[in-house]
């Protein structure tokens, strides 16, 4: 095993350290200082390493990860945009990084001002009266979402409206957020191109239902085109329209969901205004509202009162908090400051260069891959893998193979529509001299599939690790580095 593959604890060699604490002026070193109680009584089980060790190990391993900046990351759904350098630097500032949520708001007139124009330009984006940039995380946006259709419904007396529609297609958080949020929820059924089946939609809609949970482009990366009526039919049944703004990219600039008839949403800052993804966050999932909801809006609140300065105010009819202050600022920074760089004229070439790669990726390889679903898309489509099957080659074996050309895999066997699915998304980042490149990578991994179907059965052949047994991975998971010796 090459140095540079070995975990940190194999690097480890007894006695070795990478640091050494400073005396202090009556020679005593910090430890000696605290008391015995919050000592251990044996040493923790960590790597022994010099500082040499620990730098090369992280170098390395950062080096192996995958990421936006290192290579093409078509993840279907996932909308993995390239996150601008500048978002970085500005979130950075010390003037903002430096500030105490504690602080009187009187001193933090920037911040606050940052907050009220970022919530007004998404607003403006989406169509809708208000956001509150409070929520942590797409999927805890959805939760907020809920529970305002939901208190919507209950400071009315309606408190039979416990159920939410949601499309058999629908991301899987859309479920979980409506049973967290203590709602029933009732299935839809889709069409074969993904799209809501109007007709199934309407014997759902009773009193019961408080409000239709949908995403549009749809999962397949096609546009809803009944999106009228449906909306037409949900409020005329006493319910509301929740937008999951999984998918909002495709859109921007160009389509708004307030005027579709949405009243209610969520965005994904790392997904459409292009801070990072991954790590488990920090990520931000900002929610808007139609005027008649705004009242509901999470505490607390930033608003801009008649002298020009800006509050912090709190309300009653509110849902109350659902985090800490008011979020992830720093990640509220980055957006503010992506949107700012592109202006009104680059966020309207957003939504089309999106489109304008997917349907380019698209065409240039449904003739050796299997396309379920005929038409325009949007952002992102949908292969329901290898035209040819008769060698074997599944898509996780095509998914595989790609990590040897350089490329991260699209999303696999999602939606469930389809047995072989292979949702690619490449975002409207990318140049065509890459999109070429993966299409010709594409177009070989297929040939390869028929011709030598036991290479790409085989791969990854150049990974660290090649091909691990992922079964017996996720249902034994070997979690620390006394497991692994032991096993």
């Amino acid at each position: 095993m090459k140095e540079y593959d070995k975990i940190i604890f194999e690097l480890s060699r007894p006695g070795r350290k990478g640091y050494q604490l400073p005396a202090d002026r009556f020679g005593s070193d910090a430890f000696s200082k605290l008391p015995a109680d919050l000592l251990r009584e044996k040493p923790a089980e960590l790597p022994e390493v010099s500082e040499l060790e620990v730098v090369r190990h992280y170098t390395n391993l950062s080096n192996k990860n995958f990421g936006v900046d290192t290579g093409f990351y078509p993840l279907g759904s996932c909308t993995m945009k390239y996150n601008p350098k500048i978002n970085e630097e500005v979130a950075a500032m010390p003037e903002f990084a430096g500030l105490h949520p504690l602080q009187d708001p009187a001193t933090a007139q920037g911040a606050l001002e940052l907050y009220w124009n970022l919530q007004n330009a998404l607003a403006s984006l989406a169509g809708l009266a208000e956001f509150t940039l409070n929520p942590y995380a797409g999927a805890h946006g959805e939760l907020t979402g809920l529970m305002v259709m939901r208190q919507y419904h209950i400071s009315r007396g309606d408190t039979k409206r416990t159920k939410v529609i949601v499309p058999d297609t629908a991301h899987g958080t859309n479920p979980a957020s409506a049973m967290v949020a203590g709602l029933e929820v009732v299935e839809v059924k889709s069409k074969p191109n993904g799209s809501i089946d109007v007709e199934d939609l309407k014997p759902l809609l009773d009193d019961s239902v408080a409000g239709i949970m949908m995403t549009n482009p749809n999962t397949l990366g096609m546009f809803e085109t009944e999106i009228l009526e449906i909306a037409k039919l949900v409020h005329e049944a006493g319910g509301l329209l929740y937008y999951d703004g999984a998918n909002l990219n495709p859109l921007l600039g160009k389509v708004r969901p307030g005027d579709m008839g949405f009243d209610i949403m969520h965005i994904n800052l790392h997904k459409t205004f292009s801070t990072p993804h991954g790590g488990g966050g920090p990520g931000s999932g900002p929610v808007g509202v139609a005027s008649h909801l705004t009242h509901l809006l999470p505490n607390p609140r930033v608003v801009k009162k008649e002298d020009g300065t800006f509050a912090v105010e709190t309300s009653d009819d509110a849902l109350g908090s659902i985090s800490t202050f008011f979020g992830n600022f720093g990640v509220m920074m980055k957006a503010y400051a992506y949107i700012l760089s592109l202006g009104r004229d680059g966020i309207r070439e957003v939504g089309p260069m999106a489109t304008l790669n997917a349907n380019y990726i698209k065409e240039s390889l449904r003739d050796l891959y299997k396309l379920p679903v005929e038409g325009p898309c949007k952002h992102e489509f949908v292969f329901d893998g290898l035209a040819d099957k008769s060698t074997g080659v599944t898509t996780l074996n095509v998914a595989k193979r790609l990590l040897d050309f350089g490329f991260h895999a699209p999303t696999i066997y999602f939606p469930l529509l389809f047995h072989e699915s292979m949702m690619i998304e490449p975002t409207e980042t990318e140049s065509r001299e890459t999109l070429d490149e993966f299409i010709d990578v594409m177009r070989r991994v297929a040939r390869e599939a028929a011709e030598d179907p036991d290479t790409v059965k085989a791969a990854p052949l150049t990974t660290p690790i090649s091909h691990p047994d992922e079964t017996g991975a996720a249902k034994n998971p070997i979690l620390t580095y006394k497991a692994l010796r032991d096993a």
